[in-house]
């Protein structure tokens, strides 16, 4: 089984019952394809880099996917012809870092909080 991190950017109108459901779509469509969905993360509402069809931000849905390689040329084929969506990427990677949610303001506070601490105890 090989090791996957998927990230999707929805359009940022798109309502928080549509994102649940965009994530339960491609969830069943890993399961239907003999994948695992081990972990799914919900980035928010993030600013893009640039205009992608006239929208300056957009929703990040992140998972964590074991399956096989055939998998991820399914979820992609039936992402390309969803008008929800902006843009999908794929990485394959070793071991997934399943502590670590990068985009929640907790993992922030908590980090900046660690910082300043160490540096007054210097």
């Amino acid at each position: 089984m090989n090791l996957y991190e998927h990230t999707i950017v929805a359009r940022q109108d798109t309502s928080s019952s549509q994102l649940k459901q965009i994530t339960d779509k491609y969830s069943s469509i890993v399961t239907k394809n003999k994948g695992e969905v081990v972990q799914t993360q919900n980035w928010g509402l993030l600013n893009l880099a640039f205009l992608i069809k006239k929208n300056k931000k957009g929703n990040y849905i992140h998972f964590k996917i074991k399956g096989p390689s055939s998998l991820i040329l399914d979820l992609e084929k039936s992402e390309r012809m969803d008008k929800n969506l902006l843009r999908y990427m794929t990485v394959k990677v070793k071991k997934f870092d399943l502590d670590t949610n990068y985009f929640s303001g907790k993992d922030k506070e908590e980090s900046h909080s660690a910082k300043v601490t160490k540096k007054n105890s210097n």
